[in-house]
């Protein structure tokens, strides 16, 4: 058979066979074993390529769809699994040289735009990819280095052309009209899925047909061509690093890859091309994968370290030079920067509109690489590497077209000069717009940010021995920047902020410019550009803060306010960011420059300000004399004029506010000099305010007469400037008067070497005409502040017309309040105090809540930003800071403003409450809702009184406009004629009135009001408001109506929804209203309330109430979690009022008999009477009323029962009355849990269906009563003398629901609540059952009990946090189980453990069958045992702490079971060593735990699973620490090796990740490395078992530490617990590992040493200084 294909070859070769036949023949030689040829696939792969290239060398002819197949054909042999496995055998296999050449032009055929290739580019792609993919089969490349910079030009060009396929199509659309998709170049397709195995199975032979065209499916190739480009950067990489010739690489990277590549990187990187990426599929890990060889290709060519020299030479400046460099200046043969800058400058290597922004990035980049690569030099060289670096920098600047010499030409002029020069016509990318202006800011930044990083800029070495020159370029480069000034681009601000912080003297001389520029005059709005505006000042603040420079930079900031302007242009001087950063660098600058600055700002407007205006006003008053038509104009200038001087005035006196309140205080330790200068400065300032006041005109001018035929409006427009600038200069003399005062009073209470300024002379400014009052000039000035004399009558403020004015008269009186206050002579007086009254008033005047359709009012705590929107928070906000000062003196009326503004203010649940305003702002309502959860309200009586009060008629307001199916005496009928019932006029009526209605309700069940559902949401928010009050500062009469008012919704209310009949609205607004009913109940000032309706009364109307609601099916889903809280509301209600009937010992009996004589009664609201009445009436039953009404009144009877237990023991008579009352309630409740648990006959089933309460809820209620039982017997029992014989009177219900629980318990998944509340029962149930029974019933109990609980333990759907939420209530059955047990039951529970603790279980896999023995065994050591079964327990210890050393090993096999079973069993053993303190009187005992904690595992762990494992094994190596210490002395090795895997596995996990470092899994290892310090703490205090192995523990932290890089709060936490281990440390041990660390670690050591001494030990010394 053989020999029938051995001619193959010869026929492959032949000329007569159809080129057809020889692919098929080809390609059935390759797959079939059949066929034997010599060195078959060299042979086949040369026959392949041969008639390729001989194709493409016109050679021989064949047809293009057989072209096709023989490129398949090839690109199958390439990537078939049987090529690659020889060659891995070593097998010699190669490819044609030509075949590298031919593959090149296929590739730029693809290329181009507009051709068309004749084979799929995707086939091409895939062989190139078939042949890098051998290091055999590419050696047709990498044998020649151009070859390879060929084929990456290539393939660059090609993912520059896919990428740019969006940007080439919008160009060509937009050329012409008509589609010319042909044009474009033909998308290469992918390569078809596993080509491996296309030639290595005969299965694929019928695909060989090449009678068809071999054909690909026509999808986008884009994923493969990047992929190959990847792997041809690779291989290109490393072909390069092995080029001995740097020069040749270099050459040939500039001259052939520089363009492709940084066009492609910037296609990679931009977000504008963002779409092209998800459009091609590209994954950003293969970007970034690109983007990273691409860096280290051109790093690597372009700055390698045998150019350096070269560099030097073209860079540097030759010797005697000390400035610029020429052109011609270096020698060497290569100019690298020569060469790199042109090609990026070059046009048609892209598109013109990506032209500047290609280049702008990559300048930046290859600083970055200049930097890493030249910029890092030590010693001698450190200096002329970083000069080497700025001159770099010199070349790139001018390279972004930036003219920095003389006279700034303009970016595009530059460039469109570097065009002409260069012979080629300008490119449409000139920097005519503002995005080109934006990408040269950012490059410059860039590039500054870099240099400022790599510290290339020494001050003193560049003014020493270099002649300032990169001073000099700086400041070139900042000229440019002012002459060219671009405002409104954001880097604009970040280059001067990164020049200013090179060096301040770099844009000291334009500082005016800076100032004027960048800040006073920067007119742009736009957020970023304000964002990065501001950040350039605070720098700039901060920069002359440092410098003690901040009054010369105030002064040229003065200058420039100054300068004649457009004032109303201007931003805000003072942004809130900006004061702030003022705020913290005026802290920190001496006192005595503030106050110089202080008087700058004074000097300023006395000097440019008050003369202008006086000089102003003199003309305005001589043109008003002169008259004439042509005046108008003049007229209009001049209050033009004034306007701009009023705004300035403004601007500084902001300024003057904002120094003045960041100046420190003085005080009586201040000294006599500074206190002098304050004097001088508060003197000056008040000439100011003086000379300002005097300013303003104090009445309205009159105009002339208009002449005749004259319009009337004509003097309109100058009357409204005039009114403005007149305006805008009394707020700014307001300011400055009220910081005056302010700072007069601070000064005055501090400083008693402060002497306050003759208040005569300011009281005489006012020219009231009035008489002063001699004797009281603080009285006097208050008048004139509450009169309004002191401000012209036109110009009085008003929140609407003049709002800041408005704020500072207010802010001004408080102060002048304060002043009054701090006499010691004048509250005394009946005049003074009428006056704080009326100033009182005054400030908290015009107080009104405004609703604004743009949301919320919000304002930024800054006084010169208040305006009519944000005037009401400014005021509120005043008054709410300054309420303990003013309240005493409001009156009733002012107090209840207040308090209906804070009421109406509050957020309501469905609002946000203002939580959307940014942090640092203020709303009414956030402010509201400080001040009702601070501490200042309740010691505010009167507001608190005023509030509830507030609240009272609110809540009755709401009640009035409810309709009300019937009427009653609370709530009067509204008539139709219109009455008022708003909230403000609701009047309520007397409280025994709302208590007759109550009792009438609750006897009836009458509705008095039903409310719709905004009703409810109103009333639900005043009850929210309630909530947050105190109960306790409440006073008496307050509290009586509200909670009237309240206690009657619960009764009369009832909530009708339109759109939810069936809702349950009713039991969530009533369990609000018992929410908040129970802590007003808890108050200490319900006594009113008592004194008009008893607590009794309370509870049975209450009781009544809901009953009649149940009973009237107003309550639904008896199932739902909305009634489960009305129950648990009524329930804590109940007991509250128990509670205070008890404790108030006011006829208990009376109360509780009167509840008690109600719920036993059978004139009651009973749900089981209504069901069959309704079902009699109506023919259905109602069984949701009788079940709602039995959970009620099992849930108060129970409640009831429970709290009056609780109270048992607090004196022999109140227990009598409280045992017999206990009785009473069990021996109703007993027969009511078991109607509702019996089984129904079919009588009762007729008319109620079998539907039960839930089971939980029947379980607590039996619960309830068996715990009333044994308490009451506990209680008699204690009281009888003799030995009478005591019975529960309900055991055969307990009995029945036992066993049915122990049926249950572990039977299907069930609620943790469910399974605790069972436990809880059985507990108790034991505790009753050895009271009753004998020791044979005893013990089947005790058994029954124990394999149940066993059982639970072991359930699947248990996960071991539920077990942990079950162990207290095992706990306590077992306390209960073990507290009295005799020999033969603690044998049982050990036998049962014995069994339990078995390792064959666990290594057949069943670990729930191990697991309950190891729960049990821990909760029952714990216990108290008698005091034999104690002593046989702690006998066997031993035993069992080894059978579990086995589990812990066994179960440290698998990591699987680490959470579940290996740390629960480790928490054991660390439970037997805590409670076995003193205990073990063999060492071993302890040891052994030891070599289990080895086991444990804590590799490999997830984050939450790891902390358990890292917890469980710190605290048994904590309990042995702690408890056995005298185990240490012979076992530290044994603990030393424990802890360290500790710390080994917490400096592995805690190591740095990059962008996981953060997130909640890091704190998993935090909290880790605190525990780690903590034994490191622990080991140290124990410190005679471990001295001498302290060095040992030394040199396994610093190997650990040399092998990774930790985070730093791991670090932190690590490197304070080491230090307290080097503490134990001798200078001999030091000297040891210094010696014998190796290299590595021993510089790890050196400088973790040196930390050591610097911080620690010096710490550690001085305090030891200090110790007795």
């Amino acid at each position: 058979m053989a020999a029938i294909y051995s001619g193959i070859h010869l026929k492959l070769k032949s000329p007569q066979t159809p080129w057809d036949d020889k692919l098929k023949l080809a390609r059935f030689a390759w797959i079939s074993s059949q066929c034997l040829l010599p060195n078959k696939e060299q042979v086949l792969l040369d026959w392949c390529t041969h008639a390729l290239t001989g194709w493409y060398n016109k050679k021989v002819e064949f047809s293009q769809n057989v072209l096709e197949g023989l490129w398949c054909y090839l690109d199958d042999l390439l990537h078939s699994r049987k090529l690659h496995s020889l060659l891995k055998q070593g097998k010699t296999v190669s490819l044609r040289l030509n075949m590298a050449q031919l593959l090149l032009e296929r590739l730029q055929e693809c290329s181009r735009v507009g051709a068309k290739s004749l084979v799929c580019a995707a086939t091409i792609l895939s062989v190139c990819q078939g042949i890098l993919s051998s290091p055999v089969l590419s050696s047709v490349f990498i044998t020649k280095y151009e070859l390879m910079v060929d084929l990456l030009a290539k393939l660059c060009s090609m993912a520059c052309c896919e990428l740019q396929q969006p940007l080439l199509t919008e160009i060509i659309v937009t050329e012409s009209d008509t589609c010319q998709d042909e044009a474009m170049s033909e998308p290469l397709q992918t390569p078809r899925a596993n080509s491996k195995d296309t030639l290595d199975s005969p299965a694929d032979q019928p695909e060989l047909d090449t009678n068809k065209p071999a054909s690909k499916p026509n999808e986008n190739h884009s994923s493969n061509l990047f992929e190959v480009l990847l792997q041809v950067l690779s291989c290109y990489l490393a072909v390069q690093r092995q080029q001995a010739n740097p020069n040749r690489v270099f050459t040939l990277v500039t001259n052939q890859l520089i363009q492709p590549l940084v066009l492609l990187r910037h296609l990679l990187t931009s977000g504008e091309f963002a779409s092209s990426h998800t459009h091609l599929h590209l994954r950003q890990p293969l970007c970034k994968d690109i983007r990273v060889k691409i860096d280290s290709i051109l790093q690597s060519a372009l700055f390698p370290s045998e150019h350096l020299t070269s560099y030097k030479e073209e860079l540097l400046p030759s010797k005697g030079e000390t400035g610029k460099r020429g052109p011609g200046g270096a020698k060497g043969p290569l100019k690298p920067i020569s060469a790199i800058i042109p090609k990026l400058s070059a046009q048609g290597y892209c598109e013109p509109p990506l032209h500047y922004s290609v280049k702008s990035n990559t300048l930046s980049l290859l600083f970055k690489f200049f930097l890493e690569s030249y910029g890092n030099g030590r010693g001698e060289n450190e200096e002329e590497q970083k000069m080497l670096c700025f001159y770099f920098l010199t070349r790139l600047i001018p390279a972004l077209d930036l003219c920095l010499d003389g006279d700034s030409v303009s970016p595009a002029k530059a460039e469109q000069s570097v065009s002409e020069s260069t012979g080629q016509t300008s490119s449409p990318d000139s920097l005519h717009s503002p995005e080109s202006w934006t990408l040269a800011l950012l490059s410059v930044e860039s590039l500054l940010t870099q240099a400022l990083s790599a510290d290339i800029y020494n001050v003193a070495a560049d003014r020493i021995r270099h002649n300032q020159v990169q001073l000099n370029f700086y400041r070139a480069l900042g000229q440019m920047l002012f002459n060219q000034a671009q405002p409104s681009i954001p880097a604009w601000y970040r280059c001067l902020k990164v020049l200013l912080s090179l060096n301040h003297l770099i844009l000291e001389p334009d500082l005016d410019q800076l100032l004027s520029s960048a800040w006073v005059n920067s007119e742009c709005m736009e957020a970023r550009v304000q964002r990065a505006r501001q950040l350039m000042v605070c720098s700039l603040l901060q920069t002359y803060t440092k410098l003690r420079q901040i009054p010369r930079l105030f002064s040229e900031l003065l200058s420039v306010i100054c300068q004649p302007a457009v004032e109303e242009l201007r931003p805000p001087l003072l942004s809130e960011a900006v004061s702030v950063s003022l705020g913290t660098c005026l802290l920190d600058t001496p006192p005595s420059q503030c106050i110089e600055i202080c008087s700058s700002v004074l000097e300023s407007i006395r000097t440019y300000i008050l003369p202008d205006l006086v000089k102003e006003e003199k003309e305005a008053e001589k043109m008003d004399i002169d008259g004439g038509e042509d005046d108008k104009k003049s007229q209009l200038n001049v209050d033009q004029e004034r306007q701009d001087a009023s705004l300035k005035l403004f601007s500084l006196s902001q300024l003057l506010h904002a120094v003045l309140f960041s100046l420190k205080t003085l005080d009586n330790a201040s000294p006599l000099p500074l206190v002098r200068q304050c004097q001088a400065l508060m003197d000056e300032m008040h000439q100011v305010v003086k000379e300002l006041l005097q300013v303003l005109p104090r009445e309205k001018r009159i105009k002339k007469t208009p002449r005749k035929g004259k319009k009337k409006t004509d003097h309109k427009e100058p009357e409204r400037v005039t009114l403005r600038w007149e305006q805008k200069t009394q707020e700014a003399t307001l300011l400055l008067r009220y910081t005056w005062v302010e700072l007069d009073t601070l000064f005055d209470i501090h400083c008693g070497k402060y002497i306050s300024p003759d208040s005569d002379q300011e009281a005489a400014v006012c020219e009231t005409g009035e008489e002063a009052i001699s004797n009281a000039p603080l009285q006097t000035r208050i008048e004139s502040l509450l009169s309004g004399d002191i401000l012209p009558a036109h110009l009085y403020p008003s929140p609407s017309c003049s709002p800041m004015s408005c704020l500072l008269l207010k802010l001004l009186t408080l102060q002048q309040m304060k002043r009054v206050m701090l006499d010691c002579n004048l509250p005394c007086e009946s005049s003074t105090t009428a006056l704080l009254n009326r100033t009182a008033h005054f400030i908290s005047a015009d107080l009104k809540l405004e609703e604004t359709p743009g949301g919320e009012q919000v304002w930024d705590g800054q006084i010169s930003s208040v305006n009519s929107s944000s005037y009401v928070v400014a005021h509120w906000h005043l008054i709410a800071s300054n309420l303990p000062l003013i309240a005493p003196y409001l009156s009733g009326e002012d107090m209840g403003c207040i308090a209906s503004f804070l009421v109406g203010s509050l957020p309501s649940e469905q609002s946000d409450g203002g939580m959307d305003c940014p942090p640092s702002c203020l709303t009414s309502s956030l402010i509201s809702s400080q001040l009702l959860q601070s501490l200042i309200l309740p010691e505010l009586p009167s507001l608190m009184s005023a509030i509830v009060c507030s609240l009272a008629q609110r809540i009755y307001g709401v009640l009035l406009v409810a309709h009300a199916p019937k009427v009653c005496a609370t709530l009067p009928k509204i008539q139709e004629d219109g009455s008022d019932a708003s909230p403000s006029s609701a009047k309520l009526v007397e409280k025994e009135t709302i208590v007759e209605d109550i009792l009438a309700s609750s006897k009836t069940g009458d509705v008095f009001v039903s409310l719709t559902d905004t009703q409810t949401k109103e009333l639900v928010n005043l009850i929210q408001i309630l909530t947050q009050l105190n109960p306790d500062a409440m006073n008496s009469e307050d509290l009586a109506p509200v909670f009237l008012l309240l206690f009657m919704m619960l009764t009369s209310a009832s909530c009708r929804s339109d759109d939810r009949p069936d809702s349950e609205a009713d039991a969530v607004f009533q369990a609000k209203l018992l929410r908040i009913l129970t802590p007003l109940v808890e108050s200490r000032n319900l006594k009113s309330v008592l004194s008009v309706i008893h607590a009794g009364s309370l509870l049975q109307a209450s009781v009544s109430s809901l009953l009649w609601h149940s009973n009237r099916g107003r309550y639904r889903a008896t199932n739902s979690p909305d009634w489960m809280d009305l129950i648990k509301a009524v329930q804590d209600f109940i007991r509250a009022l128990v509670q205070l009937i008890i404790f108030r010992n006011s006829s208990v009996q009376l109360n509780l008999n009167q509840f008690i004589a109600f719920l036993t009664s059978k004139e009651k609201p009973s749900g089981h009477n209504v069901a069959l009445s309704s079902a009699a009436v109506s023919g259905k039953p109602d069984p949701g009323a009788s079940i709602s009404s039995d959970h009620l009144e099992l849930a108060s009877l129970s409640s009831f029962v429970q709290e009056m237990t609780s109270n048992l023991g607090r004196s022999k008579l109140m227990d009598q009355t409280l045992t017999q009352m206990v009785t009473k309630v069990n021996a109703t409740l007993g027969p009511a849990v078991e109607s509702v648990i019996r089984p129904q006959t079919d009588g009762e089933a007729a008319v109620q269906p079998a539907v039960v309460l839930d089971q939980d809820f029947v379980v607590e209620v039996v619960t309830v009563m068996l715990h009333c039982e044994l308490s009451s017997l506990s209680v008699e029992e204690q009281n009888q003398q003799g030995g009478t014989t005591l019975t529960l009177s309900h055991m055969t219900l307990y009995q029945s629901l036992c066993q049915q629980i122990l049926r249950e318990l572990t039977s299907d998944l069930r609620p943790m609540e469910s399974l605790v509340s069972d436990l809880h029962f059985l507990s108790l149930f034991y505790k009753a059952a050895e009271m009753t029974r004998g020791d044979k019933e005893l013990d089947e109990l005790f058994a029954q009990i124990l394999q149940n609980v066993q059982g639970l333990l072991k359930a699947p759907w248990l996960s071991p946090k539920d077990v942990c939420e079950l162990e207290p209530a095992v706990q306590e059955l077992l306390r209960h189980l073990v507290g009295k047990s005799t020999a033969a039951q603690l044998k049982l529970l050990l036998l049962m453990i014995r069994e339990g603790l078995n390792s064959g279980e666990l290594r057949a896999g069943n670990y729930r069958e191990v697991l309950p023995s190891v729960t049990i065994t821990k909760l029952l050591f714990c216990c108290q045992l008698p005091e034999p079964c104690y002593k046989a327990l702690w006998h066997i210890a031993p035993e069992i702490i080894s059978a579990m050393v086995f589990l812990v090993r066994a179960s440290g096999l698998d990591n699987s079971l680490t959470l579940s079973f290996t740390v629960p069993t480790v928490t054991s053993m660390t439970s037997l060593l805590r409670q076995g303190e003193g205990l073990f009187t063999n060492p071993h005992h302890v040891v052994v735990v030891l070599g289990a904690l080895q086991s444990v595992p804590l590799d490999h762990l997830s984050p939450p699973v790891y902390q358990s494992a890292f917890l469980a094994v710190h605290e048994a190596l904590f309990a042995i620490i702690q408890c056995h210490t005298q185990v240490l002395s012979n076992a530290a090795p044994s603990f030393l090796n424990v802890f360290y895997r500790l710390v080994a596995s917490i400096m592995q996990e805690g190591r740095q990740r990059g962008v996981s470092d953060t997130g909640s899994d890091c704190d998993v290892y935090h909290k880790c490395s605190r525990l780690t310090q903590r034994m490191f703490s622990h080991i140290a205090a124990t410190a005679e078992s471990f001295t001498t192995l302290s060095v040992f523990m030394v040199a396994q932290y610093v190997t650990e530490l040399q092998k990774v890089t930790l985070r730093p709060d791991v670090k932190q936490h690590l490197t304070e617990g080491i230090y307290q281990i080097l503490d134990l440390c001798m200078e001999q041990d030091i000297k040891f590992l210094m010696a014998g660390l190796q290299m590595g670690v021993r510089e790890v050591f050196n400088e973790l040493y040196g930390s050591y001494t610097h911080y620690h030990k010096a710490e550690r010394q001085g305090e030891e200084k200090y110790t007795v």
